[in-house]
């Protein structure tokens, strides 16, 4: 489906002095890369998390590879065509969809907005009528498509921007930070969508998001990048085993217990009964278990991965792509 080989973008950016003639006539310029030598491959039905800092060069990336913008230098194929041909039949198997970017028109109802993407897309009635009920019903949103835009609040248009972008049933999807903005009920519908929305129709995906809650529930491969650069593409899981050096073990009590047992244990992280938490050295594991049975009467007794999110930082924090 993609395929990217040795990718570069620099952005020449016009450098300012204090003389307004010179700037006219002589302008300087400093070079500024937002993407250094990236390589990557993307298969059919794969969902993948793009994740990365403000700047990194997430959305760059998929403003390349769907034909925007123009790379400095490097090799890019999509869908076997040459993103930047703009060839309508390689564009009507894209879709790009932005959070909060408003694709509607604001006055009228969305299904409109849905009528006039359907022309644009050459969606034949019968599709059109099908796939319309299809996403509604996936978003749960059946009762909003005949209100005007400008009465639904937030969580509500972006269900409505979602079937807009999906009209014409994409086989590559670029979600760039989808749920931003959104209150919680809203992030969950949408993940659903996402992923319901692909099970259903096999499209591949790239997803950006700053919420890795929504790279971790939707995506099993992930490709970090910073500051230009391919820091880590695999599995979510691959990056924990490797980069996650502790776990979290929390209990819940039975009964009140004298504060030297929990001390036996460690330093807890929490301690605030019934629940106590516990910071640990994976290759401890076994053996603070193994105390913990002997030592602490517990009803419960759950044992967690690191966040996602601290695992990053980690990543981010290196030097070399690794």
């Amino acid at each position: 489906m993609i395929t990217v080989k040795n990718l570069t973008k620099v952005y020449r950016i016009p450098v300012r002095s204090k003389n307004f003639f010179k700037d006219i006539f002589f302008r300087q310029y400093k070079k500024n890369t937002a993407l250094d030598d990236v390589s990557f491959e993307i298969g059919e039905n794969e969902l993948v998390g793009f994740i990365g800092p403000n700047g990194a060069g997430k959305t760059t990336t998929l403003k390349i590879l769907a034909g925007i913008l123009y790379p400095t230098s490097g090799a890019v194929k999509v869908l076997n065509n040459n993103p930047f041909d703009k060839k309508p039949e390689f564009l009507k198997q894209i879709a790009f969809v932005m959070g909060q970017r408003n694709q509607l028109i604001w006055e009228l109802a969305a299904i409109d907005s849905f009528q006039l993407n359907k022309e644009i897309y050459g969606v034949n009635e019968f599709d059109f009528k099908k796939t319309v009920e299809e996403l509604s019903t996936l978003l749960n949103c059946k009762n909003l498509l005949d209100r005007p835009v400008k009465t639904l609040s937030l969580g509500e248009r972006m269900k409505m921007e979602l079937i807009n972008s999906l009209l014409h049933r994409p086989k590559l999807i670029f979600f760039d930070e989808p749920t931003i903005g959104l209150d919680i009920f809203s992030q969950e519908a949408i993940r659903e969508f996402i992923k319901k929305f692909q099970q259903q129709y096999g499209s591949s995906i790239i997803l950006t998001s700053h919420y890795l809650e929504d790279v971790k529930r939707l995506a099993k491969r992930l490709i970090v990048i910073n500051k230009g650069k391919i820091l880590y593409d695999g599995t979510l899981k691959k990056i924990t085993d490797k980069y996650s050096k502790v776990k979290f073990i929390s209990v819940v009590l039975e009964r009140k217990i004298e504060e030297n047992l929990i001390g036996q244990i460690g330093q807890p992280l929490t301690n605030q009964f019934p629940k106590i938490v516990w910071k640990i050295q994976k290759d401890q594991l076994p053996e603070k278990i193994t105390l913990i049975n002997k030592l602490i009467p517990y009803s419960d007794l759950n044992v967690e991965e690191e966040r996602i999110e601290e695992i990053i930082k980690t990543l981010f924090n290196k030097k070399v792509p690794v």
